[in-house]
């Protein structure tokens, strides 16, 4: 049997340590979840820029030129699509860097390598458009 001077339920004291030990939890969780979604962000990037990498070298050893265009990498069957950029959610904001001039053949430029569009810089300090 309970006295007349005991109460049940929760005082104000333990319900405001209870909010802000949630409140606290939920920030934490809200901050890894941010940095989670960045770095699979990084990881698709990083894998698509791999792919196409290996596609240009590919397409370069079975024709000894580079491609015009990373449109020819799909035309010619070494990409199945381009990808989308993660950060900028395009297929056309990648960064194409030609070969050098070849005096000999100067109309043989082509896509020499290419580099992520997006601004910004990925957790490591580096601008997604160096990697």
């Amino acid at each position: 049997m309970t006295g007349a001077g005991s109460a049940t339920g929760w005082t104000l004291i333990e319900l405001v340590v209870v909010v802000s030990l949630m409140s606290t939890l939920v920030a934490i969780a809200m901050v890894g979840y941010g940095t989670a979604v960045t770095r699979a962000r990084e990881a698709v990037l990083k894998e698509d820029l791999f792919r196409m990498r290996d596609a240009i070298d590919q397409y370069y050893a079975d024709r000894t030129e580079y491609p015009p265009a990373l449109e020819n990498l799909v035309s010619e069957g070494y990409l199945r699509a381009i990808p989308e950029d993660p950060f900028t959610r395009s297929t056309a904001t990648w960064q194409v860097v030609l070969a050098e001039y070849d005096p000999a053949d100067p109309l043989a430029q082509g896509v020499f390598d290419v580099h992520s569009g997006a601004s910004g810089a990925g957790l490591d300090g580096t601008p997604y458009a160096e990697w």
